[in-house]
């Protein structure tokens, strides 16, 4: 999300004041009557520093997006990152602090207008003090917006008009492994445990369809309300852009979860959300199952009518692939089974693209 830079109180004050003296000083050099002059320079500097001023909070308030124009699933990252209503609240007092400097500016340059030369810089410092006050009350508005910048430098961009496939499972499981398989995405991906940190995306287009796959961060097993924020950024994912949901299930559990617990996400998560699944039986090079299976896995031949017996009956599904991510295996069965994905069409709103 691209909000500007944010000024503390005292860098706002600072050039405000600044431009303003200078202002003053080119109004002291020129040719005015004496008895206007002195009125002239603190009338100068009272309205340049206000205009200085509001046009460095204009501009924030600006280029800061209309959070309830902007699609679902953006305003329920801005809510996970660093919440909506503070985000509003932030904004609705520097709008206020550029409606009182403009109401200060319009109330000071008049005043100084009408009294008398001795009174003039009396009624400019009395303006200045009036000015730091106001946005001295915005310091903790404008501190939320730096920490809000901070936090939604990354935002991901999304493409809303391509078909979205949301790859989930549980942390080490080679979803990031998966997606740098098949995207053009360098998703950060190491051999020891670990868990993605964010969102990653990545494109591609088959036969003239564009694509997005998104790898999410690893899920963990429990209540929706005692997920933490990177969690919670992956059910948003899945709720407003999945046209389909790729579950890894790890039948190696090297993962550090068992085939069950894995199946148990899976089956949480399509309770949850309406979309088809997709079952990608992962680390099929190491998994330790029955001498069997092992030798109908190492089949080219029958690698494809594999059954899943193995998984001790657990619940079937027809819609499944056994692959290693990590070796290449079953990457071109996936990318043809992406092809068969259908866009599911929604709100007007979650379509718009986000610059």
């Amino acid at each position: 999300m691209m909000i500007p830079t944010i000024p503390t109180p005292d860098e706002l004050l600072d050039k405000g004041f600044r431009r303003g003296k200078k202002a003053a000083d080119l109004a002291r050099t020129s040719k005015i009557p004496r008895h206007l002059k002195s009125k002239r320079i603190e009338e100068t500097r009272v309205i340049t520093a206000c205009q200085v001023i509001k046009d460095r909070i204009k501009m924030i308030l600006d280029r800061v997006p209309d959070i309830e124009t902007l699609p679902e699933f953006y305003q329920d990252y801005i809510d996970i990152t660093v919440g909506v209503d503070e985000m509003k609240k932030a904004l609705g007092a520097l709008n206020w602090a550029y409606g009182i400097i403009t109401q200060l500016e319009k109330d000071y340059s008049s005043r100084i207008r009408r009294s008398s030369p001795e009174k003039a810089s009396t009624l400019q410092k009395q303006a200045y003090g009036r000015i730091a006050s106001v946005v001295n009350k915005i310091k903790k508005d404008l501190d939320f917006l730096d920490f809000a910048k901070a936090n939604l430098r990354n935002m991901p961009t999304i493409d809303f008009e391509a078909t979205t496939i949301v790859i989930a499972g549980f942390p080490n499981v080679g979803k990031s492994t998966l997606l740098r398989q098949i995207t053009d995405a360098t998703p950060e991906v190491a051999n020891y445990p670990f868990t993605t940190k964010g969102i990653q995306i990545g494109h591609l287009e088959r036969n003239w369809k564009k694509i997005q796959i998104i790898d999410t961060p690893g899920l963990l097993d429990r209540p929706i309300l005692d997920m933490n924020e990177i969690e919670l950024n992956a059910m948003v994912a899945l709720e407003h852009l999945a046209d389909a949901i790729f579950f890894i299930i790890d039948v190696s559990e090297t993962c550090g979860f068992s085939i069950e617990s894995q199946f148990n996400l899976s089956y949480e998560i399509k309770r949850i959300f309406d979309v088809p699944m997709v079952y990608l039986f992962n680390k099929i090079d190491i998994a330790d199952v029955n001498k069997n299976t092992n030798e109908k896995l190492k089949s080219e031949s029958d690698e494809s009518e594999s059954d899943i017996s193995y998984l001790n009956g657990l619940e079937e599904t027809d819609d499944y692939l056994f692959i290693s991510a990590y070796e290449g295996k079953g990457i071109e069965d996936i990318i043809s089974k992406l092809s068969s994905i259908r866009k599911i069409e929604r709100n007007k709103n979650e379509d718009m693209e986000f610059y």
